[in-house]
């Protein structure tokens, strides 16, 4: 996480903002909503240039730099990148930026708070992952476990297909079901006790991963590892809100406004409010 120096009444009244690829980030709004339920906060999803999992690190590195550059100036008092993807991909280049555009907010991404969660999880020092392949191929979960512990062994599987089944809706098939349990294949086999998550939209499958991996096996997703790291990043800066009753939040997407408003209440499992489009400098879909 990148420090958090900015305080006063002011900055603390200020939203917490969140980004993801697309709705999958819903999963850890929803966390932080429950969580914090007296902060603001504001979510984008970049829709239109959704799965980030297939993307170039170069690409995610410019995605999130633009997203940040929306979300700071909706006067946020911390960022939250909600997507494996772009954490893996781009946490220290969009770190780099805010901090060169003199904004004293923090960064917080959710691949170390996931691993370290992990790690404090598994009884046999065995951990899965199961990720997009930019994810997997950027080496960001196997050294955020390692650093948590080098004895511990992570056996990663990249599944490009698995967030876009998920986006794409219900009710799933015999076909997802197998890609699912393909995917599952290789953490049964190496006996692994404990299994991350890397991706937001993950949860949404998680009764069907438990159901195939056994109930003695730990599920472990990113979005009440972030919950505890951005409470306890705002308690230490001094920057919680003020607020006594519910806080307010509000959504952004950079595709179509309904869409989004239909597949994140799902996701969000609340309604969802407002909902602006915004249009990023580079959007292309393809």
């Amino acid at each position: 996480m990148a420090g958090v120096t900015a305080s006063g009444p002011d900055a603390a009244r200020r939203p917490i903002a969140v980004f993801d690829s697309g709705v999958g980030g819903l999963t850890v709004l929803h966390e932080l909503l429950v969580s914090l339920a007296h902060e603001d906060f504001v979510y984008l999803g970049d829709t239109a240039r959704f799965p980030y999992g297939d993307r170039s690190p170069d690409e995610l590195r410019r995605f999130a730099v633009e997203v940040a550059d929306v979300l700071l100036a909706q006067e946020a008092k911390l960022l939250v990148i909600a997507c494996n993807a772009a954490t893996s991909a781009a946490f220290d280049a969009v770190a780099d930026h805010v901090a060169h555009t003199g904004r004293d907010i923090g960064v917080i991404g959710v691949v170390t708070p996931e691993s370290q969660q992990a790690v404090e999880a598994t009884h046999n020092g065995r951990i899965g992952l199961l990720a997009t392949p930019v994810t997997v191929a950027s080496g960001a979960y196997a050294r955020a476990v390692a650093a948590a512990d080098p004895n511990v062994q992570l056996v990663s599987v990249p599944c490009p297909d698995l967030a876009p089944i998920i986006q794409n809706g219900f009710p799933f098939d015999e076909h997802v079901v197998d890609t699912v349990r393909a995917y599952v294949a290789p953490l049964r086999e190496a006996q692994v006790d404990t299994v991350i998550l890397g991706c937001t939209h993950y949860p949404l499958v998680r009764p069907m991963l438990q159901r195939m991996l056994g109930r003695d096996v730990t599920l472990v997703s990113s979005g009440a590892a972030i919950a505890r790291r951005v409470e306890h990043a705002l308690a230490v800066a001094g920057l919680e809100s003020p607020k006594r009753g519910e806080g307010d939040y509000r959504f952004m997407c950079t595709a179509d406004v309904e869409s989004f408003r239909t597949l994140g209440t799902r996701f969000l499992q609340m309604p969802l409010g407002q909902v602006a489009h915004v249009e990023l400098r580079a959007q292309v879909t393809g």
